[in-house]
């Protein structure tokens, strides 16, 4: 090859990479040995509508010019970075015809890194391809050969082939080799009869050879063996695998000069060729998503196939030294870029055409500066599109304008409201807004009455002087507190969580759903809310030190068609403290509130009060109970970055010989913050007894000192830090409760644990409770229904029954004396039937009373939250 011939080009993100052999400057007294292997990029200007020169880049190389070559270029993926960079193949001849190659890697700064070098005493001439790694691949004397970068020596694939179309990349196999073999009719294959006749008939087969694994892939799944005579190139423009079966779109030029797209292994499509002798084909994506086939021709002629309803030959061109794909205009879109041959010119880029066929069209013996027209055209509809987006910009702005102003009356109104609720709970007067203030409320109000999306919105405020009733009354209760009822306030820190805790005196009974925590921060923050969001959990500990219950939020059943809205939640135990006292809450009761702690630590020192909100129930008679909601602030905690640097509120639980020291408070945060699950684990044929050494083995785990029936894991990894509760109700049978961080680490603690049980067991989640609990709450829940049902109707039975009068004077009774003396005359006997007759009617009109509307929805509302309760326990039962 002359040294004239060695330019090579290369497309890259948009530029043109071009490539040649220079002899380096003759330097006086020095031996003419050094070659340069020079390169230029060259973007396109869309202002000049030329190729100007970017950068360039220069690699010396020690020998004869007669004896360097540039094999071929293309671009790859290093496989050390993921990045693709322009490769370059280069072939140097040395003495006794032993010929080095050497793969070189251009990167961005314009410098060339030396990938690999091999050597071979045979040249280089057959199906050379570059693929990821980099690596070379080529064929000779039948056989294909490989060599990449990660094993630096050149391997032989254990295939025997004629020809290569195809080499890329397939999803799940990786690099993959398509080419053409004589039919191997006696391996072992599990194919179809059509497939193996097929090969038998025509004599050779296509095959597919993944690099990486080293295994054969079907050929058929390509193109049907018929073709393998006469495909010369061919092109996979889509491949997927679907159910496991790899399915792919590919395209293929022949030697009968046509041009045939196959789907599925099948011939969808069939195109004839300008021009003879077609020897490959790439594609592109043009702006208008039209997809093109490029094929070129040894003659140097280009055609270009359109596929839409059918394929078609689009456009050609003749005398094409080269044809590039990539985004030149940097459109976003990929456009053909032709070189065309010039013998008169030595500007490699002097002559070239840049178009996808549509919108696109440059070409370089066209003087745009001549086309005034067109240029005024262009101008005027920037103009037109220019002054569109500046109305649709300035709309924009308006509404954006709009939501602004909303969003801060609406901001105004809930930090006010806050406001007011902590001067309620500190029992502060509240100082309103100033009339300013008050007529943006009027405003605000206004527009919730006339947007449509907030119709039966209220307002949070009124105008008027005197407060609610219900707002003096709940100042009343949250004033007076009948009885001492926060015994301590605590606060830790475990992991990214806060943990507040409030202990309750014993003395003092609660229910699960009658007290919550809320933390207010102290600060005036004017754009945030001082309310801090917090999850609640009821943590129970009772004096024996036994079992240890969590309270959280139950998974709701499904929704019913028709459900009243409740305001106060209902709980089992409301109806029967004295009664049912193993449902009572009888032990120390502490209140948690657990919240995120990095956006506290934002504001580097924080202070929160604690709230603490209860519903007392005062009974009102043998079946009613009147609820009374109270507030106490039980005290305010401090937190800031130096105090979690110091570790003070960490929980500090230590391994200390056989037990696990921490104060209760330790022991309650871990819980608060822990996933708690229940695992139900019966044996049929053995007994549960490696369950305790796995705990006490295996999982180094040691109870805690202040409550034996805990043990905290010690284990070094993920799982440092569950805590496990295991109850074993028989030999055969027991509990198992876990309380862990995330369900990670549950995982990891239920795959330990089935390695170590016997193959018989069987292990079962627990919704909630164990079943026997349920049975005996549902039976509570039945019955509470049932007095619900009896309380509400006899109350009304009751009232219509005082409402009835005896004779003349209500609660005078006839007696019989009376009775038998009006019996004795006819006088006696017409006043007696009037009397008996006034009575019948009197109790006909109290069996017909009617029913005013409140006391109605009240019993509704008691009825529906008795069967609520009932269907819910129901539901954990299923």
């Amino acid at each position: 090859m002359l040294l004239g011939d060695q330019e090579q080009y290369l497309s890259y993100n948009g530029e043109v990479l071009i490539f040649h052999l220079s002899k380096a400057k003759h330097v006086e007294g020095a031996a003419d040995k050094t070659m340069n292997l020079c390169v230029r990029r060259m973007a396109f200007n869309r202002d000049t509508k030329l190729f100007v020169q970017k950068s360039s880049g220069v690699f010396s190389m020690c020998a004869s010019h007669l004896k360097i070559e540039i094999i071929c270029c293309n671009c790859t993926t290093d496989s050390r970075t993921g990045i693709v960079l322009p490769c370059i193949l280069v072939k140097k001849r040395k003495r006794n015809n032993v010929l080095k190659y050497l793969l070189l890697l251009l990167h961005s700064s314009n410098q060339f890194e030396q990938s690999f070098h091999f050597k071979l005493d045979y040249e280089l001439k057959e199906d050379i391809r570059l693929f990821t790694g980099p690596s070379v691949l080529w064929r000779h004397a039948n056989k294909l050969f490989y060599i990449s970068s990660n094993t630096r020596t050149v391997l032989s694939a254990p295939v025997q082939l004629s020809s290569v179309v195809w080499t890329g990349e397939i999803e799940g196999e990786g690099t993959v080799v398509l080419g053409t073999r004589t039919a191997c009719l006696t391996q072992s294959e599990h194919e179809d009869e059509f497939s193996t006749s097929d090969r038998a008939i025509w004599g050779s087969e296509f095959f597919g050879y993944a690099i990486e694994s080293q295994k054969m892939i079907t050929g058929t799944c390509f193109m049907p063996h018929a073709y393998s005579r006469v495909v010369s190139s061919a092109y996979v423009c889509k491949d997927e695998r679907v159910r496991k079966q790899l399915r792919v779109s590919l395209v293929a030029v022949t030697h009968k000069n046509q041009l045939i797209w196959f789907q599925d292994g099948l011939p969808k499509g069939v195109c004839e060729l300008p021009y003879e002798k077609p020897c490959s084909v790439k594609t592109a994506v043009t702006s208008n998503n039209d997809f093109l086939f490029i094929v070129s021709f040894a003659s140097g002629n280009i055609s270009v196939v359109q596929r839409r309803d059918s394929l078609q030959v689009a456009s050609k061109w003749q005398k094409v030294k080269s044809v590039l794909v990539d985004d030149f205009i940097g459109s976003g879109s990929e456009q053909l870029l032709l070189l065309f041959k010039d013998d008169t010119d030595t500007d490699v880029l002097s002559t070239f055409k840049i178009t996808d066929l549509g919108a696109v069209n440059y070409a370089s013996d066209v003087n745009y500066k001549h086309d005034v027209p067109a240029a005024e055209r262009l101008q005027e509809n920037g103009l037109l599109t220019v002054q569109a987006l500046e109305t649709r910009l300035q709309a924009g702005f308006t509404s954006i304008r709009e939501l602004q102003q909303h969003l801060g009356l609406k901001k105004k109104v809930i930090l006010e409201s806050c406001k007011a609720l902590i001067d309620l709970v500190e029992e502060r007067t509240h100082i309103p807004p100033n009339a300013k203030e008050v007529k943006h409320r009027r405003e605000y109000r206004q527009l919730l009455n006339s947007a449509e999306t907030f119709e039966g919105l209220v307002s949070l405020w009124d105008d008027v002087e005197n407060p609610p009733h219900s707002l003096s009354k709940e100042t009343s209760l949250a004033s007076k507190v009948p009885e001492r009822i926060i015994e301590k306030l605590w606060q830790r820190v475990v992991g990214d969580s806060l943990v507040v805790g409030v202990k309750v005196t014993e003395s003092f009974h609660l229910l699960l759903s009658d007290v919550s925590l809320s933390l207010v921060m102290d600060q005036d923050f004017s754009l945030i809310s001082p309310i801090i969001k917090c999850r609640n959990k009821i943590i129970k500990l009772n004096k024996a030190f036994s079992a240890l219950s969590v309270s959280s939020c139950q998974i709701e059943p499904p929704p019913k068609k028709m459900k009243l809205d409740s305001h106060n939640k209902t709980d089992l135990k409301k109806e029967f403290p004295k009664k049912h006292s193993r449902f009572q809450l009888d032990g120390e009761k502490t209140v948690i509130a657990v919240t995120s702690l990095s956006p506290l630590l934002a504001f580097h020192r924080v202070c929160c009060t604690v709230l603490l909100h209860v519903k007392k129930q005062k009974r009102r008679n043998d079946s009613l109970r009147e609820t009374k909601k109270i507030t106490v602030i039980c005290g305010k905690i401090l937190l800031s970055l130096e105090d979690l640097s110091s570790g003070k509120y960490s929980v500090k639980v230590l391994r200390d010989n056989s037990y696990c020291t921490g104060s209760v408070e330790d022991i309650l945060a871990v819980l608060a913050v822990s996933l708690r699950f229940s695992f139900q684990i019966v044996s049929s044929d053995y007994t549960l007894t490696p369950l305790n050494s796995w705990l006490l083995g295996e999982m180094e785990c040691t109870p805690f000192k202040e409550c034996h029936d805990k043990i905290f894991c010690h284990k070094a990894g993920d799982v440092y830090g569950t805590v496990f509760n295991w109850t074993l109700k028989n030999p055969f049978k027991g509990i198992l409760t876990i309380f862990c961080r995330n369900l990670t680490v549950l995982f990891q603690c239920l795959h330990s644990l089935i390695r170590v049980l016997p193959p018989s067991c069987d292990v079962k989640l627990l919704r909630s409770g164990s079943k026997g609990a349920l049975t005996e709450q549902l039976v509570l829940a039945l019955e509470k229904e049932m007095l619900t049902v009896r309380s509400s109707f006899s109350s009304k039975e009751s009232k219509a029954g005082n409402s009835l009068s005896w004779g003349n004077e209500p609660g005078k009774e006839i007696s019989d004396a009376p009775v038998a003396s009006l019996l004795d005359s006819e006088e006696g006997v017409q006043q007696f039937r009037k009397k008996l007759q006034n009575e019948r009617e009197e109790c006909v009109l109290s069996m017909n009373q009617t029913m005013n509307g409140p006391l109605y929805r009240q019993i509704a509302l008691k009825i529906a939250e008795a069967q609520l309760s009932s269907d819910i326990i129901v539901w954990r039962l299923s």
